[in-house]
C-alpha cells in the first residue's frame, strides 16, 4: 500500500508485490531477480541474515547489524541495507522537531533485531551511552559486546532506575501490542522532556504512549518508522526519493483501523 501510493504520485510505471518465498528457495529467488521482473525486493523474518548473507555488497548499517531488509540490484551486483535505524531516526527527528542524540544517554527495551538497527542508529547520531534493558540478559549483554563501550546491558528488574535520567527511551519489544502482554513500566519515574518511542503501530497508540503522553511527555509512535523505512528501498529501485505526507499517514492509518 505504501509503495503503491508512492508509484501513483510520482507517475512511475512499476509494481510493489508480495512473494512467499521458503527459506531454501531464497539463494534462487535473489539470484535471479531480473528473470522474475523484480529490480530489488524488501525481505522479512525469517530472511534478514540470509539475505545479508547472499549479498555481494552491503551497506554499513546492514553490516552493522548482520542483517538486510533492502536489496537492489547494481549491473549484477545484487545490494543489500538494513533501514529500520534510518526509518527510526527519521521519524524520531520529523515526530520531535529534530530530536538529537548527540552526547545523550538513551534506553533501549529488548534486545532483538529491532533494537540492533536501533541502537547502531543512535550510535551513529552520537548517543553517548545507550542501555539495553531485556528480560534475558545474556541477550543485551551479546549486544553491547557487539556494538563496544558506548553500550550497557541492563536487566529488566532495573528499568525504572535505568530510565530515570534518559533523554529518550525506545520500545522494541512486543509488548503492548495488540494480542501480546502489557509493557509493565512506570513512565512516572521518567524527567519532564523524556522522549518516548514505540515501534509498535498496532495500535497506534500503545498503553506506553498513552500513560507517557497524560504525563506530558513527547511521544513517537511506530507507525512513521514503518513508513520513513521504505523511502530508501523505494529510492533504489524507482530512481525517486518519496516523501512521507500526512495524506500518506492517513491512508495507511484508515487501513490499520480496519484490523
Amino acid at each position: 500500500m505504501i509503495h503503491g501510493w508512492w508509484l501513483n504520485r510520482y507517475g512511475i510505471a512499476g509494481t510493489y508485490t508480495r512473494e512467499p518465498v521458503k527459506p531454501e528457495e531464497l539463494a534462487d529467488f535473489l539470484g535471479n531477480l531480473p528473470g522474475r521482473g523484480f529490480v530489488g525486493c524488501n525481505v522479512t523474518i525469517p530472511h534478514k541474515e540470509a539475505a545479508f548473507a547472499l549479498a555481494h555488497r552491503r551497506l554499513p548499517a546492514a553490516e552493522a547489524i548482520g542483517a538486510a531488509n533492502t536489496l537492489w540490484l547494481e549491473g549484477e551486483t545484487l545490494c543489500a541495507d538494513s533501514t529500520d535505524g534510518e526509518g527510526f531516526m527519521a521519524n524520531l527527528k520529523a515526530s520531535t522537531g529534530g530530536f538529537s542524540a548527540n552526547g545523550r544517554l538513551v534506553a533501549v527495551l529488548g534486545a532483538g533485531g529491532a533494537a540492533r538497527s536501533i541502537v547502531h542508529a543512535l550510535l551513529a547520531d552520537g548517543a553517548a551511552e545507550v542501555r539495553v534493558v531485556n528480560r534475558t540478559v545474556a541477550r543485551a549483554e551479546a549486544l553491547a559486546q557487539h556494538f563496544g563501550p558506548r553500550v550497557q546491558a541492563v536487566a529488566w528488574d532495573d528499568i525504572t532506575r535505568t530510565c530515570r535520567d534518559a533523554a529518550l527511551v525506545v520500545n522494541t519489544t512486543s509488548l503492548g501490542m495488540k494480542g501480546q502482554g502489557p509493557l509493565d513500566f512506570d513512565v512516572g519515574s521518567l524527567a519532564a522532556g523524556t522522549v518516548v518511542a514505540d515501534i509498535v503501530y498496532v495500535p497506534l497508540i500503545t498503553p506506553l504512549l498513552a500513560a507517557a503522553r497524560a504525563r506530558g511527555l513527547p511521544i513517537v509512535d511506530g507507525l512513521g518508522m514503518l513508513l520513513h523505512q521504505a523511502v530508501p528501498g523505494f529510492a533504489r529501485w524507482f530512481g525517486v526519493r518519496p516523501e512521507v505526507t500526512p495524506e500518506l499517514r492517513a491512508l495507511i492509518v484508515a487501513d490499520l483501523e480496519k484490523a
